[in-house]
């Protein structure tokens, strides 16, 4: 089947998302992932044993016999996990979701993610991929690694600092406008920012990802089926993922050392590259991104990535706080206060953020949004996104 073939062909017709403080979730990875998934149903007006697809990012032990199990399916057809870590597949999730729909391998797919500390506990030191060139210098946490990509994007490249402030500042006010978000009623302002305690350089505190507990899910079916359910069918316009030659867990000073992953390297097409040649548009069609920000600055490094911003010294005139609002900007970004002021949930909560934007239920609508697009976790050794679309996108 070719790329065209999938465009549009399967829909979100469901979603539901739960979040709490880290640790604090009265509830363990299993439970959390049954209540969203059964929430996520009830959105769309299914009955969760017609579920017959389960697609995980992470999560392995709670696999779709596990979940099909519990919730007493009929037919558990389709069962996958996506790899790699950082939130880089996050996205590859909902695409091999749709992928399964639109190749006759399911009906009824969701795509989801629990995290509960009790349960796995953290990403602690030398817990992910590091090798020994990594450890042997005391670098062991995703944190330093992405610090220092981000440091060689502001000093090589000319990307101005300020770009990954206003990102931050951004995320904190669409926060204030949504009751859940775990920074609702705590504004962040420029000295705040600035004076909160060095990280890593060049992360600042709030340049930081929270870390939270809670589960997503996300219910697909064809796109004929969606147009008969519950609510605004957000459909699977294009996605792609994929770890480009050079940029990978095991290499530390690779040719797109700057980048998220997303570009392409010596006239070879990335992975940004491949999503808009399946979409059929430009990034400047985009209304509204949610980027995975587990630091500012990779999420910034993905958004030129993109071509959303340029590289180098003029990034700083497109990346500013006002043009980064929903409402105000021409390009709003993680419009439910994102990974830094809404929740972490592995970054599948900014998925459902992008489906609301479809729908128009998001606490910050982008007016008539039509073109939704979700980048999973940048600077990661695989990478992945998703855009979105509404009916007339089609």
């Amino acid at each position: 089947m070719s790329t065209i073939d999938m465009r549009g062909a399967a829909a979100v017709a469901g979603i539901a998302e739960l979040h709490y403080r880290r640790g604090e979730s009265p509830h363990g990875e299993l439970r959390m992932t049954l209540q969203a998934i059964l929430a996520a149903c009830a959105d769309a007006g299914i009955a969760p044993r017609e579920l017959d697809g389960f697609v995980s990012y992470a999560g392995g032990g709670n696999d779709g016999s596990v979940i099909g199990a519990a919730l007493g399916v009929d037919d558990v057809r389709y069962s996958a996990m996506m790899w790699g870590g950082g939130g880089g597949t996050v996205a590859a999730a909902i695409n091999a979701a749709a992928a399964a729909i639109a190749t006759g391998q399911a009906d009824c797919v969701v795509a989801y993610r629990a995290m509960a500390q009790a349960d796995t506990g953290r990403l602690g030191y030398a817990k992910y991929y590091y090798g020994p060139h990594y450890l042997a210098h005391g670098i062991g946490s995703p944190a330093q690694v992405c610090a220092m990509r981000t440091q060689r994007m502001l000093e090589h490249d000319g990307v101005p600092r300020e770009a990954m402030r206003a990102l931050v500042l951004a995320a904190y006010r669409h926060a204030q406008n949504n009751p859940t978000a775990q920074a609702y009623g705590k504004p962040l302002d420029e000295d705040a920012y600035e004076q909160s305690r060095l990280v890593t350089e060049p992360f600042h505190l709030f340049d930081c990802s929270r870390e939270s507990d809670g589960a997503v899910a996300l219910v697909l079916v064809s796109a004929q089926r969606a147009r008969t359910l519950n609510q605004p069918p957000a459909y699977v316009i294009a996605g792609a993922q994929g770890a480009p030659g050079g940029y990978s867990a095991r290499i530390d000073n690779d040719d797109q050392y700057s980048t998220a992953g997303f570009a392409g390297v010596n006239g070879r097409p990335g992975v940004a590259d491949r999503l808009w040649a399946v979409a059929g548009i430009k990034p400047s069609d985009v209304d509204v991104v949610q980027v995975y920000e587990n630091f500012s600055g990779p999420a910034v490094a993905a958004l030129i990535d993109h071509g959303l911003a340029p590289s180098g010294p003029a990034a700083g005139s497109v990346l500013t706080v006002d043009n980064l609002t929903a409402g105000i900007g021409t390009l709003p970004v993680n419009t439910s206060g994102g990974n830094l002021g809404d929740a972490f949930v592995n970054g599948m909560n900014l998925a459902a953020e992008a489906v609301r934007q479809i729908r128009g239920t998001s606490t910050n609508p982008v007016p008539d949004a039509k073109l939704s697009l979700f980048i999973g976790g940048p600077m990661a050794p695989l990478v992945s996104s998703t855009l979105f679309g509404h009916e007339d996108a089609l």
